[in-house]
């Protein structure tokens, strides 16, 4: 089963400094419909504006993956981490019994991300954040994992989940193929570009669920920067 969810169609907040689009409910935009894909609870698709940024706030119990796809976003919490991570690396915050963090552009033109929330597989686990670098052209043609909750992936920033986050890039007319096996449940995003997902075609930052298929075939139509989520 492959459904796609158009961009055009995601909920959708402006708030001046901040241009939102959400895959799921999220904050004043509700669903019913839409509101996780198993684990996966949020996929946002955020532009935010220079030199401005979400203030300190708390969250708990949360897998948070921040995917960069221009720009850059610095981060500080309240454990004493400080960073800044560039487009096409990616940051993982586990908020576990609680923490409190903030998040700001501040560079000189706007920053671009998709923020991503996964369910833990445990509650209450301590609090925890990182940041990689993962350079797009170590993941051409083949799917890259850049965070996952599974041991055997040493090289990923590591998330409390049984969830994968990985990425590929991809010339116009080529194909690549993820094992995901007919239990799993996935969910893609073309950042750029235009694809087809077993024979589906999506846009550029269009949503993609996919369930019941034991192989993902994602062929460029365009140059495309690809980001999947894979779950139970």
């Amino acid at each position: 089963m492959i459904e796609v969810r158009p961009f055009a169609k995601l909920g959708a907040a402006q708030h001046g400094w901040l241009n939102a689009r959400h895959h799921f409910s999220f904050s004043e935009y509700y669903d019913p419909e839409r509101m996780n894909w198993g684990a996966l609870r949020v996929w946002n698709d955020d532009e935010i504006a220079p030199n401005t940024g979400f203030p300190a706030h708390p969250h708990r119990d949360m897998e948070i993956i921040t995917y960069v796809r221009q720009g850059a976003i610095t981060h500080e919490d309240s454990l004493g981490n400080k960073g800044r991570t560039v487009a096409g690396d990616v940051q993982v915050m586990s908020a576990g019994t609680g923490i409190y963090h903030s998040e700001g552009n501040m560079e000189e033109t706007t920053t671009s991300l998709f923020q991503i929330w996964i369910q833990p597989n445990r509650m209450g686990l301590k609090p925890s954040w990182g940041t990689k670098r993962f350079p797009t052209s170590d993941r051409h043609s083949d799917f890259v994992t850049l965070a996952s909750g599974y041991a055997e992936d040493e090289d990923a920033l590591k998330i409390n989940s049984n969830a994968r986050l990985a990425a590929v890039t991809l010339q116009a007319g080529q194909t690549t193929e993820y094992a995901l096996g007919s239990t799993r449940k996935a969910y893609l995003v073309a950042a750029t570009g235009a694809i087809e997902v077993n024979g589906v075609a999506a846009q550029a930052r269009d949503g993609v669920a996919v369930e019941n298929e034991s192989v993902i075939r994602v062929t460029a139509q365009q140059d495309s920067e690809i980001i999947l989520v894979d779950l139970a």
